[in-house]
């Protein structure tokens, strides 16, 4: 595999917590070395241990989470300041378009963090058929 420990021995006590490393955006090995290269875009590898991300692919998954977590939480907020305050529309639109650009970005990097955490603790890969 090719996230397996190599010549750098990191017992899984060592590892840092799911969330630690997810909020970090930090190598889910180690948790020292950054995950990101810019701001969504992955590493080859962590600087620190050498573990090889390449095993790493979060695809579509981060922004279907980010789309169900803002969605709630925007539309509950909405529907109370509506029943509590009921501003005009033009406020709503003025509240709510740069709160919800804020809190995608904002749940975006952390999310696919978590999620390369996850398939690197479960040793998650694509599926591979044999051709023999």
């Amino acid at each position: 595999m090719a996230h397996e420990p190599e010549s750098h021995d990191v017992t899984r006590a060592a590892e840092p917590s799911l969330l630690r490393a997810a909020l970090a955006s930090r190598c889910p090995r180690c948790g020292k070395g950054p995950l990101f290269d810019g701001f969504l875009k992955l590493r080859s590898g962590c600087p620190a241990c050498g573990l090889d991300y390449r095993f790493a692919d979060a695809g579509d998954g981060p922004a279907v989470f980010v789309i169900l977590f803002a969605g709630v939480i925007l539309a509950i907020a909405m529907v109370a300041v509506e029943l509590l305050y009921e501003p005009p529309y033009w406020l709503h639109a003025l509240l709510w378009a740069p709160l919800s650009v804020v809190l995608v970005l904002g749940l975006l990097r952390p999310l696919k963090a978590a999620l390369i955490a996850l398939q690197y603790r479960h040793k998650a890969e694509q599926a591979r058929f044999d051709q023999s």
